[in-house]
């Protein structure tokens, strides 16, 4: 039992404190309706969001730390009980450092590239900041954080929850939750087609829907390891 419950209070841990620096961001920097903003606008409220901003996203990277064990002992719990899950533990583990990646720009990247922005006396060293922001936002955000780091994501939550009903381990409504939770976020994929696809059609919501419905998933996933006997 003691497996079982180190990797439910690790998904709860992870889950919940998820939610912090995110909450904080959505007060402090207008997080994610900032980048929809022109990019200088972006880098101008950076660099006044200080030191407190940069914890601030620094914490929201390493939010997922906890995650990696619980992936990586539910993975060797049930390898070689359901085939998905040695594939699913490689995918989601991947997926979480992919992510984390992403986002740690905007403790170590961004803060040099709004400095420069800001202090720039002439027109050419803006351009080139901008540039600059765009291009390592658009390999490590886009690209990296949210189209791998969520597909690989969204693949780990379908092969787990097609194993947890396998081995009768959650109730049939949190396998459908699982389910309709990664339909909905795999059609958040479409917003980063559209950044290089023009008029490529978006659901404007299903990356919100989507990641709170899993994030609630993965709460009473962690819940019902707290509290059931597994064999």
């Amino acid at each position: 039992m003691k497996t079982e419950k180190t990797i439910g209070i690790l998904f709860l841990i992870g889950a919940v404190a998820l939610l912090i620096p995110y909450t904080m961001l959505t007060i402090i920097f207008e997080y994610p309706d900032i980048l929809r903003q022109d990019t200088g606008i972006i880098l101008t409220k950076f660099y006044q969001g200080g030191n407190s901003l940069i914890w601030t996203w620094f914490a929201f990277a390493i939010t997922g730390i906890p995650l990696l064990p619980a992936y990586i002992m539910l993975g060797q719990k049930f390898e070689n009980k359901a085939p998905l899950v040695r594939t699913a533990t490689t995918l989601g583990v991947i997926g979480l450092i992919v992510q984390m990646i992403g986002l740690l720009r905007w403790t170590f990247v961004v803060p040099i590239l709004a400095d420069t922005f800001v202090h720039a006396t002439d027109e050419a060293t803006k351009a080139a900041a901008i540039v600059s922001f765009k291009t390592i936002h658009q390999f490590g955000g886009v690209l990296l954080g949210e189209h791998l780091g969520q597909l690989f994501t969204i693949a780990w939550t379908v092969m787990m929850t097609l194993s947890f009903a396998k081995l009768k381990l959650m109730p049939k409504w949190v396998n459908g939750l699982g389910i309709i939770s990664s339909v909905i976020y795999l059609l958040a994929q479409a917003e980063l087609f559209a950044t290089v696809l023009k008029g490529f059609p978006v659901w404007d919501m299903a990356g919100f829907i989507g990641s709170t419905l899993w994030l609630v998933w993965l709460i009473i996933v962690g819940i019902k390891f707290l509290i059931i006997q597994i064999k």
